[in-house]
């Protein structure tokens, strides 16, 4: 009697996509959220295309993204794909480095047009990233994931294609790092990933949640920044004499690694009087002045001139 032949259903994951992961950086969430408080009042969700490299280990580097117009119903997508091919030109005039990644929509998880528009990213760039924002921050919580196409098999038959979801962390450079800091401290953000942005650029984890009060505050002015940073860089020279004290006093032990660290800190500031860091402090500050007097009166001048420009063709 032969042996009965099975048939196997299994999944065929894309080159490398078991191993792949996504860095974000918050740019791109911002962005994703700015467009989707500007979406059309018919629109249930905003979709757009994600720009970023890959690095050398394979991991998606997603630093910008734009928008498209797209119209979606039960069981079709159309999207305007004239007006993405112009935004990705008008990219990569200004940063040609930046290639299609993947794509982004709004919500929590995937939908049934998810896989129409992702077929139409892979044709674009191979094994496109699939980003999704729950904007609509259910309980407070906004969630972030990450996902890739696998094909679903029967032997050597391709029956269809699922969404697999991938580890994605959030990435910051410094000058994104100081920014979040400021935006967090402003509109009180709260919550396990946002709450190491001090202290660490990259977070590893599956997948990443921002929790957000309500209620958000203005965004301070530089003179309530500079304010602000000042007590919060008195108050870690305090944390510095305390710890140096106890150290002299035997009630802490001493680490060489901070000492070495303090003394290079304290080494790399430069000697000045109290008179000449007043007279550059006071230096600073008036050309700060005097950049927004004159900012002030160019914004008047150009005011100024579209009245004139809109009388003179009523005219």
């Amino acid at each position: 009697m032969a042996a009965s032949e099975h048939t196997v259903l299994q999944l065929s994951p894309t080159s490398s996509s078991s191993t792949l992961s996504a860095k974000v950086h918050p740019l791109v969430i911002f962005n994703i959220c700015d467009c989707y408080v500007r979406r059309p009042d018919q629109a249930e969700r905003v979709i757009g295309t994600l720009l970023g490299s890959v690095l050398p280990d394979g991991t998606v580097d997603i630093r910008n993204s734009y928008a498209v117009p797209h119209n979606e119903s039960s069981d079709q997508v159309a999207l305007d794909i004239d007006y993405h091919h112009n935004m990705l030109l008008s990219h990569q005039k200004v940063n040609p480095k930046e290639v299609i990644v993947g794509w982004y929509s709004t919500g929590l998880g995937v939908t049934g047009g998810s896989a129409l528009i992702h077929e139409f990213y892979s044709r674009e760039v191979p094994n496109p990233i699939h980003l999704t924002v729950d904007t609509g921050f259910r309980n407070g919580e906004g969630t972030i994931k990450a996902y890739v196409s696998v094909n679903l098999s029967l032997g050597d038959r391709q029956l269809a294609a699922q969404f697999q979801e991938i580890p994605v962390d959030l990435r910051m450079v410094e000058a994104e790092r100081v920014g979040l800091i400021v935006f967090i401290s402003s509109i009180r953000c709260f919550g396990s990933v946002l709450l190491n942005v001090d202290k660490a650029k990259d977070f590893n984890v599956g997948r990443i949640r921002l929790h957000l009060t309500p209620m958000v505050d203005k965004i301070p002015s530089d003179l309530e920044g500079m304010e602000a940073s000042m007590q919060r860089l008195l108050a870690l020279i305090d944390d510095v004499y305390k710890y140096v004290d106890d150290v002299v006093e035997g009630r802490a032990a001493a680490d060489s690694s901070v000492g070495r660290f303090i003394y290079e800190t304290v080494a790399s500031l430069p000697k000045l009087s109290p008179s000449t860091f007043d007279k550059l402090v006071n230096d600073s500050l008036q050309d700060h002045l005097l950049l927004l007097y004159l900012s002030s009166i160019t914004r008047t001048q150009l005011s100024l001139a579209e009245k004139l420009n809109t009388a003179a063709q009523i005219l």
